[in-house]
């Protein structure tokens, strides 16, 4: 199940399953690569860039262990 808690102001923590921040990156990804022509252009960019970043992170994760489900 998702959670979401405030760290400071503006900035959001976010606890969840592996499968469900999948589902959100892969929406992500399926509307910067086929967006209707409304979206705006600053949306799809700032979109580019959270996933740039979540990639940048779980190419970071894949050098550290995965903690085990105990």
């Amino acid at each position: 199940m998702m959670q979401l808690e405030w760290a400071r102001p503006g900035v959001l923590r976010v606890t969840s399953h592996a499968y469900e921040m999948a589902a959100l990156v892969a929406a992500a990804r399926y509307v910067t690569d086929s967006a209707p022509p409304d979206i705006p252009e600053e949306a799809l960019e700032h979109l580019r860039e959270v996933l740039k970043e979540y990639d940048a992170q779980t190419k970071r994760l894949g050098t550290t262990e995965t903690p085990s489900d105990s």
